[in-house]
């Protein structure tokens, strides 16, 4: 068969890998791609937020199957317009996308169904919002409601920071459209840990567990990013916290969306935060997390495309999936300055010396006179197994280590616990 992925970053090469492995794949173009899944896929110069253009190369090329790894296009409606013509896509439609356009559809749908969240309240009013500050003490949390690259949450500290944050976003429109509606939030005090789930709009079946690490310095400190690193499984999720998040939260999730005639097909990413008072959803996100893919799908034995499939014929509840007892890390290289101003097109020196058991997931790459150049905020990300967290996270930086470009960056504390 032959597939079509939408998207360039580490998450899109690491599905390109994942599907390059099947033996039911013939073929797999990557649009728009970068460096790395240049090596095992065909680019095509196409926009992820061009419908259309993705579309009209589906129907040209006889694609079998689309799976987007974006977030941009399944907002966009992509999946709506691929199915209307006839085409099999793997992803979430617009309706059932707005779980993640719009933070406050999301925190209407945890409250109306009793799922545990952090209290909030949304606004379209700059004055109302300001007037809001401090409601639910400090930290507090303001989120821009729209899609904003995973950067339009801020964490104010005081009054002062508040204000600031609601100004950028509502009157500076820092985040453009994402900040025209704004959520404010109780602040939640815990361990973070992200579960992904297979759900085909019967059944929720998650995958196995993992954490990522949002703020650019070591301690969890700097502005948030896309992801510095993440971990697989994580060092908390215990049986126990799995049994209470089965119950509490995907149980009454995949039976709201039933309620809400949500027709959700595809990935469930579900934030949590682990307080005193037990697991709390902070975010759904309906795509695969970016970088929590380059250490759960490392550890996916079964393949990929077949799970897809059940997925789209209804079945998922009867499909068998297994996964490694070995542990992943990801260390993410950046670029110096990320996520705020930063330069491009660097020469990326040592990838021929990396270990062969060690994934390279490229995420801000390109290629240009056979040459590998920087092309992003988030470079690269360094996936390592091993039998223990500590065993995947020391050969992860050990090959980290032998990757260079001008003004390199990463943290250095990923696959610890780091509590706030």
């Amino acid at each position: 068969m032959k597939i079509l992925v939408v998207g360039s970053g580490g998450r899109e090469h690491a599905i390109v890998w994942k599907l390059h492995k099947s033996p039911k794949v013939d073929k797999i173009y990557c649009a728009p791609g970068n460096a790395g899944t240049h090596s095992i896929a065909e680019n095509v110069d196409i926009r992820v937020d061009d419908i259309e253009g993705l579309c009209a190369f589906a129907k040209e090329n006889k694609i079998d199957l689309t799976v987007v790894g974006p977030e941009v296009p399944l907002v966009l409606g992509i999946v709506d317009r691929f199915e209307k013509v006839g085409l099999a896509i793997f992803g979430p439609n617009k309706k059932c996308a707005q779980l993640e356009g719009s933070k406050a559809f999301t925190k209407e749908f945890l409250i109306r169904h009793h799922i545990p969240t952090a209290r909030y309240k949304s606004f379209t009013s700059f004055e109302e919002a300001k007037k809001a500050v401090g409601i639910y003490g400090y930290p507090m949390v303001i989120k821009a409601d729209g899609l904003a690259a995973g950067k339009g949450v801020v964490i104010a500290d005081d009054e002062h920071e508040a204000l600031r944050a609601i100004d950028e976003m509502m009157k500076n429109r820092k985040f453009g459209e994402a900040g025209e509606k704004i959520v404010i939030e109780e602040y939640l005090t815990g361990t973070e840990a992200s579960i992904l789930c297979f759900v085909d709009g019967e059944s929720i079946v998650p995958m196995v567990s993992a954490q990522d690490y949002k703020k650019v310095f070591d301690e969890d400190e700097g502005p948030n990013t896309g992801g510095m690193g993440s971990y697989s499984p994580s060092i908390i999720y215990d049986e126990k916290l799995s049994k209470e998040v089965r119950e509490k939260i995907l149980v009454p999730t995949i039976e709201g969306f039933k309620r809400d005639e949500l027709n959700f097909k595809g990935i469930l990413f579900i934030g949590l935060m682990i307080t005193k008072e037990g697991a709390k959803v902070l975010e759904f996100n309906v795509r695969f997390g970016d970088p929590e893919t380059q250490t759960v799908l490392v550890r996916l034995k079964t393949d990929l495309v077949e799970i897809i499939e059940s997925i789209l014929e209804g079945s998922l509840k009867t499909q068998k999936i297994l996964w490694s007892n070995k542990k992943a890390v990801c260390v993410v290289l950046t670029s110096g300055g990320y996520p705020d101003s930063y330069e491009k097109g660097k020469e990326i020196q040592g990838l021929a010396d990396i270990d062969d058991d060690v994934f390279i997931f490229h995420a801000g790459t390109k290629m240009l006179d056979g040459k590998i150049l920087t092309n992003g905020g988030r470079v690269l990300g360094v996936s390592a197994l091993g039998d223990t967290i500590d065993e995947a996270r020391k050969k992860a930086y050990e090959n980290a280590s032998r990757i260079s470009f001008d003004n390199m960056y990463y943290r250095k504390d990923i696959g610890k616990i780091i509590k706030k």
